[in-house]
């Protein structure tokens, strides 16, 4: 069985800092709210660099993933694409034109 090894976080502060804005993001409360502004920024759910790019995890969150090792922002982007994974299909279907390939 696989089991991914696990890389010891360079910058702990800034790096929860990260995880929480995603964290929030992708909580039952504010999913739905996220996705509607992914998709009003005409970007996919996949694109993790648009996504951050357009201030969608908060004003800080640019500013604080530039500032991670490229191991910490690895995680990052490893757990928004998990979590992009793990909406409810329903409102995955909802969204199904930020979700699909193209």
């Amino acid at each position: 069985m696989f089991e991914q090894a696990t890389l010891p976080v360079q910058d702990e502060k800034t790096f929860a800092e990260v995880i929480e804005a995603l964290d929030q993001a992708f909580s039952a409360r504010h999913v739905e709210d996220f996705l509607h502004r992914v998709k009003r920024a005409g970007l996919r759910a996949r694109d993790f660099e648009g996504v951050l790019g357009k201030g969608l995890l908060g004003k800080e969150g640019p500013a604080h993933y530039a500032t991670l090792g490229s191991g910490d922002q690895g995680q990052v982007r490893e757990k928004y694409l998990r979590l992009v994974e793990q909406v409810n299909p329903e409102l995955r279907a909802r969204f199904l034109k930020i979700y699909a390939y193209y």
